[in-house]
């Protein structure tokens, strides 16, 4: 329908670009600007056309960019202070282990063992599947407090049988993300002035914070279930501070006065 739609001329394919970016944002177009190829790609293949007018195509600039904040220590400790026991569980699963959203909550107790979390599943639009990547499975390690706290959980639990999962729904499905975000986590996050976090802020702080306190990028994106690149041009973000350090260590190696 999309081929039809734009009768192959590269020009309407910049249009549409063009009327996505100021709407949506730099992420979304650039998707945007990925399929078309990919469908034209597919259209050359099967020879209903003669060349790829998305080809040379390219993301508006116009396009909005996200802001890629990450949250300090101070930070941290407020957003754990603000969230009950299960929430605070959640968003320590996040920080500190560095899970996605749907890891975290296609979780069941069979997954869990003394030191780590052995992650083979994920929760997608409700339905359980496969990890985002094949690095994504994983054995993402546990902290001793986290692992105290996982057990007091555990004996809380109506069900922690192997195949139950972690954070079950009344009917014990996985808990819906957008459901524990918007009802239970975000409002109290709001009241203490974070209302701006997320699931990827929390995720982008803990490979932030990790750099920080100088680990190694293998292990950090071994943790996250992604690559060392992406772990440090994506994930992880550097403060002013630090930078400020660095480049003080250049002058003085310089000998500038």
């Amino acid at each position: 329908m999309i081929v039809r739609s734009l009768d192959f001329k590269g020009t309407s394919c910049k249009i549409l670009l063009d009327r996505r970016a100021a709407r949506f944002s730099f992420s979304t177009v650039d998707h945007l600007r990925w399929d078309l190829k990919q469908i034209f790609d597919m259209a050359l293949a099967e020879g209903l056309i003669v060349r790829n007018p998305a080809l040379l195509l390219f993301t508006p600039r116009e396009a909005q960019r996200p802001v890629y904040r990450t949250m300090s220590v101070e930070d941290v400790t407020k957003c754990f202070d603000a969230l009950g026991h299960r929430e605070r569980l959640i968003a320590k699963l996040a920080v500190l282990v560095g899970m996605r959203p749907g890891e975290i909550f296609a979780l069941t107790w069979g997954q869990m063992t003394a030191t780590y979390v052995d992650i083979r599943q994920r929760v997608y639009r409700g339905v359980i599947d496969s990890p985002k990547t094949d690095q994504s499975f994983r054995k993402a390690a546990l902290s001793q407090g986290l692992i105290a706290e996982i057990e007091i959980w555990r004996s809380m639990a109506v069900d922690a049988s192997d195949k139950a999962f972690v954070f079950p729904s009344e009917r014990m499905t996985p808990l819906a993300k957008e459901n524990v975000w918007r009802r239970l986590i975000q409002p109290k996050l709001e009241k203490v002035g974070l209302g701006w976090i997320n699931f990827q802020v929390m995720r982008r702080t803990h490979a932030t914070l990790m750099n920080a306190l100088g680990i190694e990028g293998k292990l950090v994106a071994d943790q996250l279930g992604h690559s060392l690149d992406v772990n440090q041009n994506v994930y992880t973000r550097s403060a002013v501070e630090s930078r400020q350090v660095a480049v003080d260590r250049l002058e003085g190696s310089l000998r500038i006065m």
